[in-house]
């Protein structure tokens, strides 16, 4: 048999209970103190390598475009 005061009978804080907003933003400013942010020669890095891919994909999909136009205008005449 149970007792009143185990643990487990006694729910602990509500998960879902509210926070302040001042209690939000103080958790929010801590843990972006904990982030590490990138260096300016990284930032440049990673810039560089998007850019790039990001092109190639817009080569390859454009390349894509005009050979399925051709190709329909092809096959149902134009």
């Amino acid at each position: 048999m149970r007792h009143v005061t185990d643990k487990a009978v006694r729910p602990e804080k509500d998960s879902r209970e509210r926070t302040s907003p001042i209690t939000f933003l103080r958790q929010v400013v801590a843990e972006l103190r904990k982030v590490v942010w990138p260096t300016q020669q990284q930032l440049v890095t990673y810039f560089l390598v998007v850019l790039v891919f990001v092109l190639v994909m817009i080569a390859y999909v454009s390349v894509l475009d005009v050979a399925f136009g051709r190709a329909v205008f092809a096959l149902f005449g134009g």
